[in-house]
């Protein structure tokens, strides 16, 4: 018998257009489908400026700035927005009991790799104005899953500190598309293909080689001295494999990394409404937990 909230959301998905057709058309879905969407109550918004990009607090009442998750979100990236993700990331800081902030970094085709990555580095301003490495996680979904550990990987070449913690959601770290989950899950997952990922890594990366371990993490010859991270991916998506592969590598380069596969679960799950999948809520109090006992340290 199938999950009857992933039926719900398929159909809802069907005809979406979320990632499917020209990029001008899947951006205009995605803002589409966040369209009126009030923010959870009990959350303060404050748009920003953060590295040079827009940005914005999401700010749980109670809460104070000693301590910040920097939220990426996905969108392959060529789409998504603050307003696209602002939901999750508050709910997530819900969660945590702690403030999120969400960056407007550069997306192709306009601004291709690694305009992305350099844009992430807006994390060195919360240590700059005050907020302390040890206080900070990076999380993103998708695309701003893999983004989060390239970051993590460019401000450990320069020297920077790492935050205390990195979240990764069905996290994109393998722009060639070669993992076998691809075809194996091709006919279960509901938002995603390989046709359409192809597509996308070629309007981002811009003839930059996939291979590039600041594009594709996966593939990176050192993982060491990452802080810890926590994974999380559906079993019914065509990245499963990349999120099961990020897992074994980092945890082999000797890092603490903690991986949910969620059985039935399609990509991103946690956007969805807890009403229609609770794994939801369950996904993302467990994140707030991992958060909250990481940044409290």
């Amino acid at each position: 018998m199938s999950h009857a909230g992933v039926d719900i959301v398929k159909a809802l998905l069907a005809d979406a257009g979320l990632l499917t057709g020209p990029i001008d058309d899947q951006r205009a879905a995605m803002d589409a489908a966040s369209a009126g969407a009030p923010p959870p109550d009990g959350v303060t918004i404050e748009a920003v400026t953060l590295g040079g990009r827009g940005a914005e607090w999401l700010t749980p009442d109670g809460i104070g700035r000693d301590a910040a998750v920097l939220y990426l979100h996905g969108g392959g990236y060529c789409s998504g927005s603050l307003n696209s993700h602002r939901d999750l990331a508050a709910r997530i800081g819900i969660a945590s009991r702690c403030a999120v902030v969400t960056l407007d970094y550069r997306l192709g085709p306009e601004d291709p790799f690694p305009a992305a990555v350099t844009d992430a580095a807006a994390y060195r301003q919360l240590v700059v104005e005050g907020i302390p490495a040890d206080r900070i996680a990076i999380a993103g979904d998708s695309a701003g899953g893999g983004l989060t550990v390239a970051t993590l990987l460019a401000l450990r070449a320069e020297g920077t500190s790492l935050p205390a913690a990195a979240v990764c959601l069905s996290p994109w770290v393998d722009l060639t598309q070669s993992a076998a989950s691809y075809q194996r899950l091709a006919d279960l997952d509901a938002m995603l293909s390989k046709e359409n990922l192809d597509f996308l890594a070629d309007a981002y990366l811009a003839g930059a080689d996939p291979r590039t371990e600041l594009a594709s993490p996966l593939f990176a010859e050192d993982l060491s001295g990452l802080p810890p991270l926590r994974i999380e991916v559906g079993a019914h998506e065509v990245l499963l494999d990349d999120a099961t592969g990020l897992a074994e590598r980092v945890g082999a380069a000797g890092n603490d990394v903690t991986l949910t596969v969620w059985p039935e679960m399609i990509h991103v799950f946690q956007a969805f409404p807890g009403v229609i999948l609770p794994e939801t809520d369950e996904s993302v109090a467990g994140i707030g937990d991992f958060l909250a006992g990481q940044l409290s340290r």
